[in-house]
């Protein structure tokens, strides 16, 4: 397959590369900054970077006192701004560097963005602090006492305003915004403006001297700015080489996007160095377009804002991804965060089927337990339950019914857990009724031929969910759904009286990846003994509907017809989550999945789980979901039973995250995977 393909190019797929700079500092003397600007620049350029940003007062040095204030000092800065200015163009990117800059009889602390080999424009300091240790209302004015919104710059006149918004003419959402430190801490910083105007990532030039604390003080900001902007944020601030008579500096850079962090620079180092990462600026407009408080807002508190075009040019070339990209989007790779995520998860579960026993007064609950992991979840879940509620385990009525296809594995697993846990297990042979119900409906397999067709298969499904509901009406209980969140994603289930209904279901919002992460979970904090040997056991079985029985040794793979539930919840998340299209899926799947031994899995990932998938695998498990997902199985989802929202983006009922007709066609999204997905 041709690497050259747009396919294989992060920007095709709507990314912007951003750089935070960390140059060695050096004090008061704009040349020697301009070449480590200039060092950093040509390194950003050759690492493919789009946009790069540097501290504050990056060219003469923040922690310079009355030195600014120096004709020689400022004079040399206007000219070492068009020497970087010709190097951005040089590197085929925009830089936006700090610098003290006159407009008529006062000084301004600006953001001075280079692009195309000019100065793109001047952004000014909105907020200048002058408390504690600072004192920079001594040497500027502040952004509001500018007298014109242009300025002159070795000859040129730009526009010099706070707020401008910087626009690529020629890459749809690569916009961006520049605040200056100080304007972050404010309570309405100018960049909240920015992004309802329209920046997509925003910048903040910062020096910020370092104290015991103020790190974490500055990742907080960040993560809740770019989560309440919608937006990237991109925070650098001085480093090494700053005057050190009275404060001290880290240089702390971080890129964040949606709160949460995608790089981070190193801190108290001594040499230059970049901090980078891909921006996803077209999830960036997605979520704002399905987000209507942010429109509300743009149109409430929003203002006229002056936009500043550029042309960013286009590159060549395959780019891997830089920046996290989670292989499971349900399951975390840090270990603390999965740890938080379960607890979560299963809380909500039990709280929701608690505060469902409690309206209807059921003391009872009829689960079908067949040894795989859904229906243990739902178990593991029910029995939390009871226990708050301070029931007896034992009305818990769990029924395995074997049916053509069942294994002795399976079963004996369903028995075990059930002891295990204490409830009251029976069993039910449905292999009578259902040769009953076939030979009633005429259907060979009633003649003895072997045809195990999808009426075949329903007929088993169905007569288990109709003893359940006639268990529950005798018992003065409800029937506990299993069926889980890819499940319905995919239409893996037999609608109406089948597997697709229940009185509740726990598992609705939980997607098939995580709910393996959630047994783990509950084995190694819940259960010891027994039951945590069962709980194992049920993990390592292959997941089957077991309705078709074994042929030449091979059981009925659920996988093996809808795909791997690894790749088909990574479909899932990003199509329901953010809409992207099907050929953005089809390569952040080949990003996260095409080779094992590169990326973090999830703690406790078996190794038989550590798989990778090529390109042409990708692309034909996602035809197959998209066809599932848009045009046959919403008419399941459409009428699903009640049950808790669980994960963000996660709920297929149509009274939560989703709503969509039943009678679509997957047309457009197969066509647009076509035409932009190479074989």
């Amino acid at each position: 397959m041709p690497q050259t393909h747009p396919f294989h190019s992060a920007r095709t797929h709507g990314f912007v590369r951003v750089a935070a700079a960390t140059p060695v500092v050096h004090t008061a003397d704009p040349v020697s900054n301009a070449g480590e600007h200039a060092a950093l620049i040509r390194r950003a350029g050759e690492q493919g970077v789009d946009l790069i940003v540097f501290p504050e007062l990056s060219l003469s040095g923040y922690a310079i006192d009355d030195l600014l204030m120096q004709d020689a000092l400022l004079a040399e800065v206007e000219r070492q701004i068009a020497v970087l200015a010709e190097a951005a163009d040089a590197a085929g990117l925009v830089a936006v560097i700090g610098a003290p800059v006159r407009s008529g009889d006062a000084l301004f602390n600006c953001a001075v963005v280079l692009g195309s080999g000019s100065v793109l424009g001047v952004v000014p300091k909105t907020y200048l602090p002058n408390y504690r240790e600072y004192y920079e209302k001594r040497w500027f004015a502040p952004a509001a006492s500018r007298a014109e919104d242009t300025v002159l710059l070795n000859g040129e006149t730009v526009d010099f305003a706070p707020g401008l918004i910087f626009e690529a003419v020629d890459r749809p959402g690569f916009v961006f915004a520049a605040e200056i430190c100080e304007d972050f801490w404010a309570p309405q910083p100018p960049s909240t403006r920015a992004a309802l105007a329209g920046a997509r990532i925003l910048l903040n030039l910062s020096a910020s001297n370092i104290v015991i604390g103020k790190a974490d003080e500055r990742a907080v900001l960040c993560a809740s700015q770019s989560m309440r902007a919608q937006c990237g944020y991109v925070f650098t601030a001085s480093g090494w080489g700053e005057s050190t008579t009275d404060l001290a500096w880290d240089g702390q850079a971080t890129i964040h996007e949606l709160g949460a962090k995608l790089a981070e620079g190193e801190r108290f180092a001594l040499e230059s160095h970049l901090t980078i990462a891909d921006v996803d600026v077209e999830r960036i407009g997605l979520d704002r377009l399905r987000n209507g408080t942010f429109a509300d807002c743009a149109r409430l508190e929003g203002e006229p804002a002056t936009i500043v075009p550029f042309e960013a040019g286009e590159r060549e070339g395959a780019t891997d991804l830089m920046r996290p990209l989670d292989r499971f989007p349900f399951v975390p790779d840090d270990p603390a965060r999965l740890d938080q995520d379960c607890f979560e998860a299963f809380n909500i579960q039990v709280q929701g089927l608690m505060r469902r026993l409690k309206a209807t007064g059921s003391q009872s609950l009829v689960i079908g337990v067949s040894g795989g992991l859904d229906s243990t979840q739902a178990l593991l879940v029910a029995c939390r339950a009871f226990d708050r509620m301070g029931l007896p385990r034992t009305g818990i009525l769990g029924f395995t019914m074997p049916g053509f296809a069942t294994s002795e594995g399976t079963k004996s697993n369903a028995w075990a857990l059930m002891k295990a846990l204490g409830i009251t297990g029976a069993e039910i042979d449905i292999r009578p009724a259902a040769e009953r119900m076939l030979k009633d409906i005429g259907h060979p397999y009633a003649e003895g031929q072997p045809v195990h067709d999808i009426t075949f298969e329903n007929v088993q499904a169905g007569l288990r969910t109709d003893y359940l509901f006639r268990l529950a009406n005798q018992n003065g209980g409800l029937v506990l759904g299993t069926g889980d969140l890819s499940e319905l994603a995919l239409g893996w289930a037999t609608y109406g009286v089948g597997d697709h209904m229940s009185h509740y279901n726990v598992n609705g919002g939980v997607a098939k990846t995580l709910i393996r992460h959630l047994i783990r979970w509950v084995a190694a904090r819940e259960h010891e003994g027994a039951a945590g040997e069962v709980l194992q056991a049920i993990l390592d079985t292959e997941i089957s509907p077991e309705l078709v029985p074994a042929r030449d040794g091979q059981i009925q793979s659920t996988e093996a017809t809808v795909g791997p539930y690894a790749l088909n919840d990574f479909f899932l998340f990003y199509i329901t989550r953010f809409g992207l299209k099907p050929s953005k899926v089809a390569y952040l799947a080949h990003q996260a999945w095409k080779d094992a031994a590169t990326g973090l899995w999830p703690a406790n990932s078996p190794d038989n789980e550590k798989v990778e998938y090529d390109l042409a695998t990708i692309k034909a498990w996602l035809r197959k979901f998209l066809v599932r997902f848009f045009q046959t199985s919403q008419f399941k989802r459409s009428t699903v039973p009640n049950g808790p929202k669980v994960v963000t983006g996660g709920s297929l009922s149509p009274r939560g995250d989703w709503r969509a007709p039943s009678d679509a066609t997957a047309r457009v999204w197969l066509d647009e995977l076509d035409a932009n997905v190479p074989d």
